[in-house]
């Protein structure tokens, strides 16, 4: 089987070189790919559709026969120089890949999985009922003291006592230290004084006298 294989790449490579030179000279000569194809574990059925994939996008597509396939990948306006090739099988995807070689040649076994093929997103399911709510958790660390607060309004005043009870007499005060003694009043200036007064009386008695005689 794997002679058989080997001659069939072989050949495909032939037919290539044979191909006239101008041809080549617009286009890029194909990748080869042959091989086995199972899927789900059994050799696929004849007439099973091969598809090679870049980018997402399907490149080249057969048929198997007799269990295998052939199949040239051909990048024609674009550039498949060093991309990545894979396979489907029925749609399926295929477990492996290789990377496209401008005039390559390869002996490639497809293994595809039914389930495996990509399908396009679902519809979003209904909203699951609400679990049950869980245990409580630790008790947190202490937070850190906060800030003083603001000083608060004085309050007012407030109401005067009862007036206290009289005091008991104070004991009396010691005798106090005797004066300076004054001085005479009978001194040669109260007599001159005295002397004086007299004249004077004297003097108006005589001014008013004379004054009734004139």
């Amino acid at each position: 089987m794997t002679k058989t294989r080997f001659l069939t790449v072989v050949m495909a490579l032939t037919l290539l070189l044979a191909i006239p030179t101008a041809v080549f000279a617009q286009r890029v000569p194909p990748h080869v790919f042959v091989g086995a194809v199972t899927l789900d574990g059994a050799v696929a059925a004849d007439g099973a559709a091969v598809t090679a994939w870049v980018d997402d996008a399907q490149v080249a597509a057969t048929t198997v026969s007799g269990g295998e396939y052939n199949l040239l990948v051909d990048q024609g306006d674009a550039s498949f120089a060093g991309k990545t090739v894979s396979f489907k099988v029925s749609g399926a995807n295929v477990a492996g890949s290789s990377t496209w070689t401008q005039g390559g040649g390869e002996v490639l076994d497809l293994v595809a999985t039914t389930g495996s093929a990509g399908g396009g997103s679902g519809e979003t399911g209904q909203s699951g009922a609400k679990g049950d709510t869980g245990a409580k958790g630790a008790k947190g660390d202490t937070g850190s003291a906060g800030a003083a607060g603001a000083t608060g309004p004085g309050g007012a005043d407030g109401a005067s006592g009862p007036a206290g009870a009289t005091g008991t007499a104070g004991s009396d005060g010691s005798a106090g230290v005797a004066g300076v003694a004054g001085a005479d009043g009978s001194g040669g200036l109260g007599i001159i004084a005295l002397i004086v007064a007299i004249v004077a009386l004297l003097a108006a008695g005589g001014s008013y006298m004379m004054g009734r005689r004139a």
